[in-house]
Formats: C-alpha cells, structure tokens, sequence
C-alpha cells in the first residue's frame, strides 16, 4: 500500500492540470521522504459517506481540495443532465476556510457545463440551501461545510431538487460518476464571465426572507412569544459559524428579543479559535456562552454549528450548570409541538413523525399517547427527510410534524428537507418560554414527561481512531461486536441481536431472523430484557466509532430509576472500551 501511495503521489506531482504550487507541496513530502503522511494523503480516494465528501484540507486524494470540489461537482453535473429535469443547482457555503472560495469553483463548473448555479452572497446554513434548492426548483443543491469537525476540515454535502440529501439511486449515480472522473475532463468557465453570461446567479434577500417567513409560520404560542418574550434571557453562541444573522434575526421575528451574542464567538472564523472544535453537541464548546450565561443571569444557552444545523443547550439547573442531551431535546420539542397542537384544537389527523433507530423510544411512547405515528429510519436526516419524501409522495393524505435525531438535528416544519438550527433554536427558546411562565426550567420539564410516560437514559460514546491505521482499526472492533453472539452484558440478558448491513434481526432464544426492513448499513444492535439498548455503528463522516446505549429502568422512584441507570451505563461502558481496546 506505501508503494502504490508513493505511485499516485508521484503522478499527482507531476501532473500540470494542478497548479505549481500544489504539485510542489506533494514533491516536498516526497524529496524528504515522508511516507508516512503520503501514504494518509493518498492511501485512498475520497469517499462520498452519510453526508457526502468530507476531509482534512490539502492537496491528495484522501483530503479536501479545489480540485476534489471540481471533480464532486462533475459528477454531480454529470448526474443532473443525465436526469434532464432541472438544469439548476443550488449552493450555500459556511465560515471554513475555503468555504467560499470552493462555493464559487462549484459555481464555475456547474456553469461550464451548462448548468445554472444559484450561489447566496452571503454565507447561510443548511436550512437555507435547502430552502434555495426547492425555491429555485433545482435539480441539486450543493452546500460547502464539514459541519462541526476541526477547523483542519471541510467538506461538501450534496442536496437533490426535494431539498434532502441524496439518496439512492442518484447517491450510488453520483459516487460512480466521481469515481470516473478524470481532471482534465472537467469542464468549468471562469466564475465572473458565468456571472456576466447569466449562467451563475447571486442569490439575495428576498429569498432569505422568504424562508424566515416560513419558519415563523410555525411558531405554535406567537402570542405568548408576543407578550411575554422579553421574560426569557437567553446567551446564544453561533461558534464562530453561520448563525449570527439567521438565529438573531429569527428570534427577533418572533419577539425573543432578551439575548445576548458571545461576542468572542459572534462572527465567522474558519480557525475557530475559541473552541477546539466547534461542535455544540460538547459542553467545551459552549464554555464561554455558559460564562456569560452565569454573569448575566440568563435562562438559557443555545450553540449552534458552523452550518448551524445543530443545537446545543445548556442551563443552570439544582444549583450548577447541567446540558440537555440530544435525546432529552427532541424529547422536549416533541411533546410540546404535541401537547399545545392538541390543546388549542389544532394536531392534523394522520400526523407522524421520523426518528432514527438509535434515538430515544421514549419519543414513540409520547407520540402513541397522542395518537401521532412513529417512523424510524437509519442514522441521518438524509434518511429521515428521505423517508418524508417517501410519505408525501406515497401518502399525501399524511401530515409530517417533527424530525428528530440523538446528534442534536431536528426539523419542526416541512420547507426545507434536513435539520434545521435556526427553526431549532426559535423552537427551543420558545419552549423554555413556555415552562418559564409556569415556573419549571427544561429539566424540571423533563422530570414531568418522565414521571408520566416512563425515564429513559440515554449515553453517547464516541470513540476516535484517526488515518489509516484508525479505520483499520474501527473494522476490527465492529467485526468483533459482530461475531460476538452474547446472551447477557453486564448482567442484563440479551434477547435480539440486530445486524442492518445483513439486513436482519436475530432472537436469541430460539434463533429465528426477521428481516430488517431499511437499506443497508453498517448498524449492529443489542436489545435487553427489559427493552434497554444499545447500537454501534463507524461515523460516515469522521474517523471514530460511536456506541449509543439507550437505558430503561421502570422500578422505584424516579431518583431511584436515575441511580440505578447510570450504574447500568457505566458497567456497560467499561464492557464497550475493553471489547475496544483488544480488537
């Protein structure tokens, strides 16, 4: 393998389609012989994974560069005329370094093509490209992000004309097209002469201002928002990402107007240079927003992403500051959006909503008490809104309400098609609101759901192995987890083994297998006695393993049933990092 990465180092060096001084960096390595880094910069070809092409930045075929974007982007071109339909693609771009630059270099090749792009002048999150792409009826959409990786990152996730990510069969169309690529057969047109041949167009205001309407056509107590807004203080963080504009300026839309901006934090900065990584999911990135949070006296943190497709919430609750996980807050959204929608005469007849297997079932238990239909998906708002698609096409008569996953996405309202943190952030401001005027905070929220449909406790494990060895690594510990045929863990008696990459779940008891009706992935599942669970599964996205352990407990108190949770999570854990550590 050293050898054959030398080999494509060597022809990447000297090959004049990349420019001098991005063939000079790969001639660098090889005079000084450093096989090391050549072998983790072409040890392999970038791979579209859940969310599309996502990588360190530099020159080589496993990392993230100008010429990966035009190569993407060809194929992306090449599947759009194939489909004839739309010769339109959509692009939005976050505060990564190159962001902007790489959003213009998709423009340019869509354009040499023959393909119109509809590129914002501005940087916008997710929500918003897809909201372009079904405005603008393109074919495709096309937003530059690596989300909430390391500033070292980015990447480039593809959008299809109903506003979600794509899926088979255009994903496996697209991945077969990249691989068929050759650089010299890209075609491209400089991106001002584009601009002047009205092949690429700036996209403004008055689309922003269009999706801003909508989401505020969701909002489910304007009134209370209205009269009562200024109640609630909040500290909100956009990371150093997209959200300054769009989260600000949507809460002042609906009268949420007491909050503070980490000012450190507040504008676009692909260096990032306050957090080591930008992901709202951990309580370091929220640090300095809980700061401020503490010195004002605020009710409420809410982070964003630098796509600002995430949500991250914190508050200060029995005297210290705790963070809501991301099954507690689609815990939260779902049953407020159910419980007011019933009370003021309002829940659609025929309503549903998606989560992912992995995420909280607590959430089907409320949803049933409201008459409301469960599906689940595979992990990823690609499958989740993929499977919204699906119903509105298969099943109009059907009123889609929610979207919710455990990595802190969620989706209340159907004009964009992936998880969207701006409508995120309104909702869950809107919701802290509402119990403020009745006196609880989010966790005492929490306590009452629980006391009343059951307590759940669900733990995320992410385990991280980085470069090649890495992903070796991540296919022996899930071929371990895969062989391995337990009937108990940690005392809790197995009862169902889950394999979705061969499509089937396993009893047991007495052996039989049901089909496993969902495509294929590389999901492996554990199911216990008493209904607690637990997955693992590679990140599609970034070089770890996470493990997510979804624990019930029914007996005693709801003190006692946290106690004895976490001591049943901790005992699992340990099990988990020592499978780990010997594969």
């Amino acid at each position: 393998m050293e050898q054959q990465a030398i080999e494509k180092a060597k022809e990447w060096a000297n090959n004049e389609y990349f420019d001098a001084e991005d063939r000079a960096e790969i001639s660098k390595l090889l005079e000084n012989g450093d096989h090391k880094e050549i072998v983790e910069r072409f040890y392999k070809d970038l791979e579209f994974g859940t969310g599309g092409l996502r990588a360190i930045l530099g020159m080589g075929t496993n990392r993230m560069s100008k010429y990966q974007i035009r190569r993407a982007t060809q194929a992306v071109v090449n599947r759009v005329l194939e489909v004839g339909e739309s010769k339109k693609i959509a692009i939005s771009y976050d505060s990564r370094k190159f962001s902007y630059e790489f959003a213009k270099e998709v423009a340019s090749v869509c354009a040499g093509n023959g393909v119109e792009a509809y590129i914002y002048k501005r940087l916008n999150p997710v929500s918003l490209l897809s909201f372009s792409t079904r405005h603008h009826k393109a074919q495709a959409g096309i937003m530059v992000t690596a989300s909430h990786n390391p500033p070292e990152y980015n990447g480039y996730k593809v959008f299809w004309s109903d506003g979600s990510q794509v899926t088979p069969p255009n994903d496996k169309a697209i991945i077969n097209f990249y691989q068929s690529v050759e650089y010299s057969s890209i075609k491209i047109m400089d991106f001002e002469e584009g601009v002047t041949k009205g092949m690429i167009h700036w996209v403004g205001e008055d689309v922003e201002n269009k999706y801003y309407d909508a989401i505020k056509s969701k909002i489910i107590n304007p009134e209370l928002c209205k009269e009562r807004g200024k109640e609630l203080k909040i500290v909100y963080t956009p990371i150093h990402g997209t959200g300054l504009y769009p989260c600000t300026r949507a809460l002042d839309d609906m009268s949420l107007t007491n909050y503070l901006v980490v000012k450190e934090q507040a504008e676009p900065d692909h260096r990032f240079p306050t957090v080591s990584s930008p992901n709202p999911e951990n309580p370091e990135a929220l640090a300095m927003a809980v700061e401020l949070m503490e010195k004002e006296n605020a009710d409420i943190v809410m982070g964003s992403d630098p796509d600002t497709d995430r949500l991250g919430v914190a508050l200060k609750h029995e005297g210290r500051v705790q963070y809501i996980n991301g099954n507690q807050i689609g815990v939260l959204m779902l049953h407020y959006i159910l419980s007011n929608l019933k009370e003021q005469g309002k829940l659609p007849d025929n309503s549903y909503f998606v989560k992912t297997i992995v995420t909280t079932d607590l959430q089907k238990t409320i949803a049933d008490d409201f008459g409301v239909e469960t599906e689940n998906t595979l992990t990823g708002f690609k499958w989740i809104c993929g499977k919204v698609n699906q119903i509105e096409k298969d099943q109009p008569e059907r009123n889609f309400l929610f979207g919710t996953e455990e990595s802190f996405g969620y989706l209340n309202h159907d004009y964009v098609r992936d998880k969207d943190g701006v409508s995120s952030v309104t909702l869950m401001a809107e919701i802290a609101l509402w119990y403020k005027t009745q006196g609880l905070n989010l966790f005492e929220a929490l306590d009452k759901i629980y006391e009343k449909y059951g307590f759940s406790h669900e733990t995320l494990l992410n385990l991280n192995y980085y470069g090649k060895d890495g992903a070796d690594k991540i296919v022996r510990i899930m071929d371990n987890f895969r062989k391995m045929n337990p009937t108990e863990i940690c005392g809790l008696k197995v009862t169902n083994f889950s394999d979705w990459k061969e499509s089937y779940t396993k009893n047991l008891e007495t052996g039989d297998k049901t089909k496993i009706d969902m495509p294929t992935s590389n999901v492996l599942g554990f199911e216990f006695e008493n209904g607690s669970k637990f997955f693992l599964r590679p990140s599609g996205t970034e070089p770890k393993i996470k493990f997510y352990l979804l624990m019930k407990e029914e007996e005693g108190s709801l003190d006692e049933k946290k106690e004895r949770a976490q001591k049943v999570t901790d005992s699992i854990l340990d099990f988990i990092k020592k499978e780990a550590d010997q594969a």
